[in-house]
């Protein structure tokens, strides 16, 4: 059975995880580093990206998340989870994991109060998705590799990369599952690719 697990450090922790089991997939709540192998794909989910980054180095997630991408297996970031993934940040020197070819904004939609929901088509995936939107990133441009899922005021909202998938929005605080479903095909047909590698 496939296994998709969540990184346990800060954020909705427990919704993400409801999410993956309405897709009919188990899913694992990651506070150790040795949990991530038996794990076929993992979610980084939203909080706040700099005490993410804190906790990921406090409890030495760093590098094993880095082997756990190079091993082909697919990771979601979700907002915060984003911003980790990317190889750039509008403003700053330094990144975090650095897995995908974008650059993103932190908090470009403005603050706590400016947060909203809208319906968004989330190209491959879904019409009509509803998007929650708290304190969100956008992604500002992204490399060759990188394709663009869905935009919202002309920015980019959600992109996919190989086995990487990023949203900056919580597809985790609705009952709409299909982008979390969307992820768990990716994992699949990761799993099915590394077996028979």
């Amino acid at each position: 059975m496939i296994k998709i697990g969540v990184l346990g450090l800060q954020g909705a922790v427990r919704e993400h995880i409801r999410s993956i089991e309405a897709n009919g997939v188990e899913g694992i709540v990651v506070k150790r580093t040795e949990q991530l192998d038996e794990l076929d794909g993992l979610i980084i989910p939203g909080g706040e990206s700099t005490t993410m980054r804190r906790l990921i180095d406090k409890y030495h997630f760093f590098e094993p998340l880095k082997q756990f991408a190079e091993a082909g297996k697919p990771i979601f970031g979700t907002c915060a989870g984003l911003i980790l993934l990317a190889t750039r940040i509008q403003g700053q020197d330094s990144n975090h994991l650095a897995l995908m070819d974008m650059t993103v904004e932190r908090n470009a939609f403005g603050r706590q109060r400016e947060s909203f929901e809208v319906e968004l088509d989330i190209s491959g995936v879904a019409d009509g998705y509803e998007a929650v939107f708290i304190r969100a990133p956008y992604i500002v441009d992204v490399g060759e590799g990188t394709n663009v899922l869905a935009t919202y005021q002309s920015k980019i909202v959600a992109a996919q990369q190989g086995n990487f998938l990023a949203c900056a929005f919580h597809p985790e605080l609705t009952d709409d599952h299909r982008l979390t479903g969307h992820f768990v095909k990716m994992v699949e047909e990761s799993k099915k690719s590394l077996a028979s590698s």
